[in-house]
């Protein structure tokens, strides 16, 4: 992929070039971000939080959806092959 992402305890996932620039932040958790993966096209971010929520979002900072249903931090997220289904 041209773009890396990482999470923090900040609540945010910040999305970067591959030279370091930081080029979007993506916002939507309350508390600290466990895990980001990117959908298999590379269109799409998942990220998990201690605030029991996953969030989806775009390459371009914007976010989609939260997505609840935990009732603990979600430590880990994985999207299927085909980029159909997420699993937390």
């Amino acid at each position: 992929g041209e773009m890396i992402a990482s999470g923090s305890r900040d609540e945010t996932v910040c999305l970067g070039s591959k030279s370091g620039k930081l080029m979007h932040i993506l916002k939507g958790h309350s508390g600290d971000v466990q895990s980001v993966v990117w959908s298999p096209d590379g269109e799409m971010i998942a990220s998990g939080s201690r605030d029991e929520t996953v969030c989806l979002g775009s390459k371009s900072g914007k976010l989609m959806h939260i997505l609840k249903g935990h009732s603990g931090d979600v430590q880990s997220v994985v999207w299927s092959p085909d980029g159909e289904m997420i699993a937390s």
